[in-house]
């Protein structure tokens, strides 16, 4: 089928979608370098992970091995636990306790120790 831009749809994206079916469908992936959109059930919406570019610590560095965290991944989102993995070149990988649904390139994701924050990143 066709739709109406990729600009136009987010992650976890329900109405508008302009599609008849007997189940809800919900945007699950956009594929830019393809203009691609990918729709199907919200049971596969959630992600066990994501990787994050342009990431900043705090403390001016990134820890020298992977960290336990709270993650949020924007701004009014629940915190989620997970583990931080620091990686070459200002990049890092987070994987979830438990799947997170709208987990959106673009966004920005960001890291606690408690009330502390730790750092944070653009999610690609």
């Amino acid at each position: 089928g066709e739709h109406q831009g990729l600009a136009f749809y987010t992650i976890g994206q329900r109405k508008g979608l302009g599609v008849v079916s007997p189940e809800p469908l919900y945007v699950l992936k956009k594929d830019l370098a393809e203009n691609v959109l990918v729709i199907g059930p919200g049971s596969e919406l959630g992600q066990r992970e994501l990787f994050s570019d342009r990431v900043n610590w705090v403390s001016g560095r990134p820890p020298a091995q992977s960290v336990r965290a709270q993650v949020k991944i924007r701004y009014k989102a629940v915190e989620a636990a997970a583990e931080v993995v620091p990686l070459p070149g200002d990049q890092a990988r987070v994987a979830f306790e438990t799947p997170l649904r709208d987990i959106t390139p673009g966004q920005r994701v960001v890291f606690y120790d408690g009330e502390e924050c730790l750092g944070g990143g653009t999610i690609r």
